[in-house]
């Protein structure tokens, strides 16, 4: 019995709000800049790397596959608003799986959120790679074959390492070297380059719109009226995207819905920012629900015209924004995009970074990881030898493992962090419904509850059997972890504030 309570133990949640309430960080956000935090997160690679091969799979009704990725985040921004308002201290939904339904949840909740974040930056690495690379090709410049993208050659069965073919095996130089990079900026702190990173935010969030307003002058009717030429797709358990081509078979809205679902990662950014808030119960619910209505608008806008544009049988997956504005012969128009993605992989690459830092440095301070991954550097105040380990891991992934199961790790541990935070709503409603709430979920519980079923959904129906398997394996792995030390060292009685390295209001 003792062994439960201790597993399901929870961090008192007005003790949360007492340490939030105290000034250990500068208090110098507001809600603008929360919504601009999470647009700078949110848009950039994900738009960019997911929007040519959702057309191949979903056709013009890619349309409704990102509406159905955006639904979903909106329940589940609801629930954040909620709870981000109401324990606003750092640590996103791990804080928030902590005061509500306590240790074990807490653990896996901060585990999928490396998804989240530190994997996610891999993906974006691939695309920066990929763009820079174009680049460089138009200058008369290549990289050998072998190291211009990643392609791990498995013989066999896919979890021994001894079938790894590495030496037939392609390798994405670039993106790692560029994960490093960004890894050593954070390292030695950012604060110069927060001007930087915001002009990079402009830039990307720029570049969609000329590529909105130029594109609009070539679309046709006649491309959307074949609108759901794929359909819905069959719905299979773990029958979702597992790899993808341009000639592998069409998979439909559903399954492009989860794929494309990595576009909406980063709104819930803001959260973690809600120590640094000057009114955190209003500036909070306002810059999650602000960055997500945004990007969603921006990124329906944006495939509108796209399909629009350009039959969708003839979209390529690689550089699709730059072929639909070729008709117009504008090399200004091309140059605009492709500084776009470059400004946008960049930061968000640098924000998810920053990001899994700073969950490892919450999850350190309640006890579930070793005090060292705490450890400050005493000149430059930042988390180093976490933000290196963090950084070099990522690079390895973006060095050899293709885009596609990136993107699908990436948005599974998203999906299942998603779930909790919205259960976490359901349960301090029950159990604690005497808390302030400056934000209210309206509708509950039928929102929360949507918020859970549409999550789930995508990650039953839309991911494939492959990703659910490294998901599950990670997993396991992760509780032995927590078992053999998390579990004894953290008390949540003990949960205490402690200076803070730097932050993500340099970003703002």
């Amino acid at each position: 019995m003792r062994f439960f309570s201790e597993l399901f133990a929870t961090t008192d949640a007005e003790k949360l709000r007492e340490i939030g309430k105290r000034k250990i960080l500068r208090r110098a956000l507001t809600a603008k800049d929360l919504v601009a935090i999470g647009l700078g997160t949110m848009i950039g690679g994900g738009i960019f790397t997911t929007i040519g091969t959702g057309v191949k799979g979903a056709g013009p009704a890619v349309i409704i596959s990102y509406l159905l990725a955006g639904l979903t985040s909106f329940f589940a921004a609801l629930c954040y608003a909620e709870l981000g308002a109401m324990v606003p201290v750092a640590g996103s939904a791990y804080t928030y799986a902590y005061a509500t339904m306590g240790k074990l949840f807490a653990w896996i909740i901060g585990f999928a959120l490396i998804f989240e974040y530190g994997i996610s930056a891999a993906p974006v690495a691939q695309q920066f790679s990929a763009s820079i690379q174009d680049v460089a090709k138009s200058t008369g410049l290549a990289l050998p074959a072998w190291a211009q993208q990643s392609n791990l050659v498995i013989h066999g069965a896919w979890w021994l390492p001894a079938n790894w073919d590495l030496y037939h095996s392609q390798y994405d130089v670039v993106a790692a070297l560029f994960v490093i990079g960004l890894s050593l900026l954070l390292s030695v702190g950012i604060r110069e380059s927060a001007t930087i990173n915001n002009v990079f935010v402009v830039l990307k969030i720029s570049a969609l719109i000329v590529f909105i307003v130029a594109g609009a002058f070539l679309v046709h009717g006649a491309n959307l009226h074949d609108f759901n030429p794929i359909g819905w797709g069959t719905l299979r358990p773990f029958g979702g995207l597992a790899d993808f081509s341009s000639s592998a078979q069409p998979y439909g809205i559903i399954a492009i819905g989860a794929f494309v679902f990595f576009s909406y990662i980063g709104f819930d950014t803001a959260t973690t920012t809600a120590e640094e808030c000057k009114n955190p119960q209003f500036d909070v619910p306002a810059g999650v629900i602000g960055a997500l209505a945004i990007g969603t608008i921006i990124y329906c806008a944006t495939a509108i015209v796209l399909v629009g544009a350009v039959p969708w049988s003839r979209v390529p997956i690689k550089d699709p924004l730059l072929y639909a504005l070729a008709p117009l012969h504008q090399p200004a128009l091309s140059w605009i995009i492709t500084m776009g993605v470059l400004a946008g992989t960049t930061s968000v690459a640098l924000a998810s970074l920053l990001g899994q830092s700073r969950i490892f440095y919450v999850m350190a301070r309640d006890g579930m990881l070793p005090p060292a991954v705490a450890v400050v550097h005493p000149r430059f105040k930042t988390p180093f030898i976490t933000t290196m380990l963090t950084g070099f891991a990522v690079a390895i992934l973006a060095l050899i493992v293709p885009l596609t199961y990136l993107l699908n790790l990436v948005n599974i541990g998203t999906l299942v962090a998603f779930s909790v935070v919205c259960a976490g709503v359901l349960y301090l409603r029950k159990r604690r419904p005497d808390l302030p709430r400056s934000f209210r979920v309206p509708f509950v519980p039928l929102f929360p509850i949507l918020g859970i079923a549409f999550s789930l959904f995508l990650a039953v129906f839309g991911l494939s059997r492959m990703t659910w398997t490294w998901f599950v394996i990670a997993l396991l792995c992760g509780l032995v972890f927590f078992f053999a030390y998390g579990f004894r060292k953290s008390n949540p009685a003990d949960v205490v504030p402690v200076e803070e390295p730097a932050g993500l209001s340099e970003f703002a």
